[in-house]
């Protein structure tokens, strides 16, 4: 029996995501093995003997030879068993899950925010080529967009947070707040308030791309032959630029607001430790300077399991949206 063509290509793009995540699960536990350190010095002081530190080491498995390490390691991975944490004596999979919402909500508002302005924006630059606004915007954007998130972080900080008072300096909640679950979360203004400072740096640093690529596509869109039958028609300009050409400009930034969610999930490690944001950035950085293997190594996968899948979906999503490209690849 013969799959048809798009069930091949889904197929063939499973396979590759399955491939990607083997070769990353691999260079993890490789990495992590060969950084310098002992993760027995978090847990033991200095004055235990040495049978002690064995006896942890066996406790973890790391007394074992590397490539039994690996094996039982892709095991439990196939079984969805990500390890206990070496420093917080959790398993892996729940510290994660408890952070990978506030990363999931951070970097949907951002991203849906930054586009949605970036959308505009950029149709308006197009309609209004030229003029003193193009001027300022464009400059605009390229400055924020080279700008490091950290930096914009910090001038936030420093002027809504340590000068005026307007937003806390840090956190998710305020001391003595506890929220369970993520609808708590979502409908609590104190979270939201805490949220708005590294969503705002996010915004500023993440609207350039959509900005700059909608008004690129939309120019080149405008001298398609369906935008010159349409002023033929008669239509007005503004019509022409937002019935015509800007719903057809709009794919290239639709793939790239998949490729944005993948990335920026594993790319807010940054703008999470500025503003001590509790998302799976900040549990990296934290596992990466303890040395703790299994929470670093499951915090990595979970990084590239959704930028590997994004990316996927965004080749997809473009498939179907232009048949054009499948038939190109095929080609």
């Amino acid at each position: 029996m013969t799959l048809p063509r798009s069930a091949r290509h889904t197929l063939e793009r499973l396979g590759h995501l399955l491939l990607v995540l083997w070769v990353v699960a691999s260079l993890t536990f490789v990495l992590f093995r060969l950084m310098p350190g002992d993760p027995t010095l978090n847990f033991l002081s200095p004055s235990f003997s040495e049978e002690t530190r064995a006896a942890l080491l066996k406790g973890f498995g790391l007394d074992r030879p590397l490539w039994d390490q690996y094996l039982i390691y892709m095991s439990n991975l196939l079984h969805g068993e990500l390890g206990m944490s070496f420093l917080q004596g959790k398993p892996v999979a729940v510290l994660l899950v408890d952070a990978l919402p506030n990363t999931v909500i951070l970097t949907l508002v951002s991203l849906c925010a930054a586009y949605a302005f970036g959308i505009v924006a950029g149709a308006f630059l197009a309609f209004r080529r030229g003029g003193a606004v193009e001027a300022m915007a464009i400059p605009a954007a390229l400055a924020s967009r080279a700008a490091p998130e950290f930096w914009l972080g910090m001038l936030l900080l420093a002027a809504l947070s340590f000068e005026f008072g307007w937003f806390p300096t840090g956190g998710a909640l305020s001391p003595g707040q506890e929220l369970a679950g993520v609808g708590a979360r979502l409908v609590s203004a104190d979270y939201w308030w805490h949220l708005a400072l590294p969503a705002l740096t996010l915004v500023l640093y993440l609207q350039g791309l959509p900005l700059l690529l909608m008004r690129a596509t939309m120019l080149e869109v405008m001298n398609d032959e369906f935008i010159v039958m349409a002023r033929m028609k008669g239509l007005s300009r503004w019509s022409i630029v937002m019935r015509h050409a800007a719903r057809n400009a709009l794919l290239p930034v639709v793939t790239a607001f998949a490729l944005g969610l993948g990335a920026s999930i594993g790319g807010n490690v940054v703008v999470e430790t500025v503003f001590a944001w509790p998302g799976i950035g900040r549990v990296l950085v934290q596992a990466v300077q303890s040395a703790d293997y299994p929470l670093a190594q499951g915090a990595f996968i979970l990084i590239a399991a959704v930028l590997v899948t994004m990316n996927s979906l965004a080749d997809l999503v473009y498939s179907a949206l232009d048949p054009r490209v499948s038939v190109r690849a095929r080609r």
